[in-house]
Order: C-alpha cells, then structure tokens, then sequence
C-alpha cells in the first residue's frame, strides 16, 4: 500500500465559534452550558480526598527505566502506573529544556495572534487538521470551551503543512524539534510495555509510535460561568498513547477514578502519560485506557499539547496473540487504522465509546 501520504476524507468537524474571541465579549452562549448532571464540573469540583488523590498520580522516571542498573525496579512502576491508573508523569524524560522552553513560548505566542490570523488556518470540511474544534457532528449537541490547532506531525509525509502557522517565524522549527523527541520518549515507553507484558518483539507495540499528531489546546478563563463549562469533554484517548505538556502552570485536567474527579496538578519539568484505547485493544484489556476531561479557570487561560501516537494507516489494530491467556478469547475485534480512524470522527468525544465499538461483545 502506498503510505507516502494519509488517507484523505477520514472526517471532520463541523464549524463552531472561535471560543476565544466569545470569551471576550460575555454572556456565555447556552451551547456551552452543561446541565446540572454527573459531568458538570461544579457537582465534582476538589474536594480533600480528590487532593489527596492528586498527589498520588504515579511518577515514572524514564532515565530511571533506561539504565540497566534501575530499570527492573522502574519498569515494575511503570507496570503498576499502566494496571492501576492509566496516567502517570513522566520525568527524566530527555526532551531537552531549551526544546520544552521554545515549543512553549511559540505556542502562546500562536494564540495571541489576531483572529484572522489564525482562522486563516481554519479547517476543511473533510478533516479536523487545522484550527477550530473536533468531535463537533451536530448543531444541538454540547461544546467545549476551547479552541484547537490540530496537526499531523509524524511521520513528514503526513504533515498538511498549509495548516501549519508561519507565525511566530520559529514554531514549525520548535514544533519539529519537539515532536521527534516526544516520538523517541513514546517509543522507550512502548518498549518497556511490551517487555512488561511478555511480548518479546517489541516492535509489535513501538508500531504505535510510527504516527504523531499534536492537539495544541488553549482554554480561555471563563469568569462567568466556569463551574458550568467545560474546557473538554470526558473521554478517553482513542489512540495508543498520548504525551501532554502543561505549557500553563494552571491546573485543568481530570482524570475519572473510582467514581471521582481527580486533578492532575502540572509537575514542573514533567510530561502527563496516559494509556490509550489502543493500548487497551492490543493488551486485551490488561491495561485500560482512562476517562479524563478538562475543566476552565474562571480568571487565567490554560494552554497545554497532547502528542497523540498511532500506527501507520497501512497497519491493523487488535489484541496482540502473545497477550492472550490461554483459554481466553479477544475481547476486541481488529480493524484497520484507515477504519478506525473513520470511526472515531463520525461521533462526538463521549466518554469510551470507542471501547465499546471495538468490544466484539459490546454492552446492551
């Protein structure tokens, strides 16, 4: 198959207002108001046992993993963090600080541009590469207050570089250098997986790093209604594995455990990790990918980038055979990417409802 470049029409989004400019001129429009029901950020807001939570998040030492001489004692972390949370920060990672620091400052300074400037970037109607908003597939249902650049990053050849910004002069150059090392960490970590679990070529699992793509998010304060917005919906990733950078110190994200809300605060110099629905598809569910969301600050914006990583669209996703028990059967069908990928952007971002459209026996 020829994979010089993606597939085109996978899907889109439908257009949506730019969340920064309404943030400025109040009141909040009612599709952005959610009901007073189980995701209503105000009905779960931190409490003493959620922060204590918080502070319990795992940490996972990469530097720690790739030295012989500590990686039995932090791939049992690692183990334990990808079983019991789904989530975990990342330090030592190896993403340079000067590579951390430029992708930051060119990152906000995109967003200080000039709407037109960025709209100018705006998204087709048959993908969601571009600036504008994701997972939007109807004209009644709730959205999230933020805005989007969205951006195939690797491998080159997929890269729709007239949606990439020439303004600031240096992002593409910042945003390369970060994305090939991000691409590395993710690959490390995938390795490890895969030793974890018993799986003895590990490319099988690192296939899922062969693709990137970067969600940059900015979540405009919301001083009137930000106990009732939502920055981002709850879901979990519909990808392999993701690797966020908290470009703000301002605390946003959530993950969902044991039927609580719980903060992710930023860890200064660390990278947020999560397990994603394909991870849990290749592991047959040993690992479990994580519902989070994201909540707005109601006096500071928030910035952060997700680098989401995949396999190739000339590649298939289902459990892996040597993962399998004996006796036990998949629990998720295999599809191809090119599929799946189609699939996901033909419904709006609802908890794992990805999950449940991979289960060869989904729920009634």
């Amino acid at each position: 198959m020829d994979t010089s470049s993606k597939p085109r029409n996978l899907g889109g989004s439908l257009p949506v207002p730019n969340v920064q400019h309404l943030a400025a001129a109040p009141p909040v429009l009612h599709r952005y108001l959610r009901d007073a029901d189980a995701d209503a950020p105000a009905l779960s807001s931190t409490n003493a046992a959620a922060a204590a939570a918080s502070s319990s998040v795992p940490v996972v030492d990469l530097a720690r993993l790739l030295d012989p001489a500590h990686a039995d004692g932090e791939a049992a972390r690692l183990r334990a963090a990808c079983q019991d949370w789904g989530f975990f920060h990342l330090v030592n990672h190896g993403v340079p600080d000067q590579v951390i620091h430029d992708v930051k400052e060119d990152i906000k300074a995109f967003f200080r541009l000039p709407l037109a400037d960025k709209q100018a970037l705006a998204q087709g109607p048959a993908g969601i590469e571009g600036y504008g908003q994701a997972f939007v597939v109807s004209e009644d249902q709730k959205l999230d207050w933020a805005d989007m650049l969205f951006l195939s990053t690797q491998p080159p050849e997929y890269r729709s570089l007239n949606f990439w910004p020439s303004r600031p002069a240096t992002f593409r150059g910042s945003l390369e250098r970060y994305s090939l090392a991000v691409q590395r960490v993710a690959t490390h970590l995938l390795a490890a997986m895969a030793r974890n679990l018993g799986v003895e070529d590990t490319g099988k699992m690192t296939a899922i790093a062969a693709s990137q793509a970067m969600r940059i998010n900015y979540y405009p304060p919301c001083p009137q209604a930000h106990d009732r917005v939502l920055g981002l919906s709850p879901h979990s990733d519909a990808v392999g594995l993701t690797l966020l950078l908290q470009v703000s110190p301002v605390p946003g994200l959530q993950i969902r455990r044991e039927g609580a809300w719980i903060p992710v605060a930023p860890l200064p110099g660390a990278l947020v990790a999560n397990v994603g629905d394909v991870i849990e598809v290749l592991t047959n569910g040993r690992y479990k990918s994580i519902e989070h969301r994201a909540v707005v600050n109601a006096s500071q914006e928030r910035v952060s980038v997700a680098a989401f990583h995949s396999a190739r669209f000339d590649a298939n996703y289902g459990p892996l055979q040597e993962i399998i028990r004996a006796g036990e059967a998949p629990l998720y069908r295999t599809i191809a990417v090119e599929d799946y990928v189609k699939l996901l952007l033909s419904n709006k971002l609802q908890g794992k409802s990805a999950m449940d459209a991979m289960k060869i026996n989904p729920p009634a």
